[in-house]
């Protein structure tokens, strides 16, 4: 298996799929770069986090498409390609700027095939770069996953490692329906091990880096590698755990945490949004509602504050859920 970043990862993903299928396009703000020296030949920066990068220069701009600085053009393009039977791969810059193109994703995308009584198809990408860690301010860090898990009609995917990232995505480029891919930018660096060849990873699969007897962790995008590295250090003290990567949330393998659950008996959720009306919120209120009996302690979530995300530094920093307050959240619940 070949070694390489999640950025390359999604790079190679979306490389992959517009050579098997002429129907993928990818739009957005600056995914193709601009003219660049005295060739004229596209530079190919592939966007604000490079992601897309040399695209632009195997497949042209008739299917690697710049757009205006408009998220609502672009959301908007996507959705009617779909309609009209292409398979667009649509980059929102940041998670952040949801709220512009929201009437295009909720109000339109995701309703098509139930408003159109199945007859039609809505197979639109929508890739956008989410998360705090990176010292962009309270308008370009938010984890807003759960306003579109949310949503009925869509689908929201949360890699959390390069192998994930990849196949999670040609998953995404084949389905049929809307489907939310956030990318924490914070992970964009992280190396791992990728398959070779083609494969797929089917939605509604968790996957299970870590297994143990005391607790059942559930973590959420760049939280996994956090719970690994707090899990890792409570096994030297004798405290080992189940640790859950959903990988998708809609739609969410409650079917995993449940038999994971039956065994230890305690659930910590570790969620990088505020606690009100959040992924951690919500699994707790599943397990809670249906899966009670299997409880020997009050579930535990590890979350942000309420609060916007700082931009200092040193505050930003004590806003994410890092390894320690995991090891601690998990040390308190296996102590009950």
């Amino acid at each position: 298996m070949a070694v390489m970043t999640f950025r390359e990862a999604l790079n190679q993903a979306m490389f992959e799929e517009m050579q098997r299928d002429q129907r993928v396009i990818v739009l957005g703000e600056d995914v193709s770069g601009g003219a660049g020296g005295t060739s004229g030949e596209r530079d190919a920066a592939g966007g604000i986090f490079g992601v897309t990068k040399g695209l632009i220069l195997e497949f042209g701009e008739d299917r690697v498409i710049d757009t205006p600085i408009s998220e609502s053009a672009i959301m908007g393009a996507g959705a009617g390609a779909a309609a009209a039977g292409l398979r667009p791969v649509a980059e929102l810059m940041f998670a952040d700027f949801i709220g512009v193109c929201m009437d295009q994703v909720y109000n339109q995308a995701a309703k098509f095939r139930y408003m159109f009584g199945g007859k039609m198809q809505c197979p639109l990408v929508i890739r956008t770069a989410m998360g705090a860690g990176m010292n962009m301010g309270a308008q370009h860090s938010q984890t807003i996953y759960p306003i579109l898990t949310s949503v009925p009609g869509l689908k929201v995917v949360i890699p959390s490692n390069p192998a994930d990232a990849k196949g999670l995505l040609k998953t995404a480029i084949r389905d049929d329906d809307p489907v939310v891919f956030f990318e924490h930018k914070a992970l964009y660096n992280r190396k791992g091990e990728v398959p070779d060849g083609d494969y797929t990873i089917p939605f509604g699969e968790a996957d299970m880096p870590r297994e143990g007897d005391d607790c059942t962790v559930v973590a959420i995008g760049r939280m996994v590698p956090f719970a690994e590295k707090a899990i890792d250090h409570l096994a030297e003290s004798g405290i080992t755990c189940d640790l859950i990567d959903p990988r998708t949330v809609s739609p969410l393998d409650t079917e995993m945490i449940f038999e994971s659950l039956e065994h230890t008996g305690r659930l910590v959720v570790v969620d990088e949004s505020p606690p009100r009306c959040s992924l951690a919120s919500d699994i707790a209120g599943i397990v809670a509602a249906e899966a009670f009996g299997s409880l020997r302690a009050p579930i535990k979530m590890i979350t942000a504050p309420h609060t916007p995300v700082p931009f200092a530094r040193e505050l930003e920093r004590a806003y994410v859920p890092g390894p320690d307050r995991i090891a601690a959240g998990i040390t308190e619940v296996t102590n009950v």
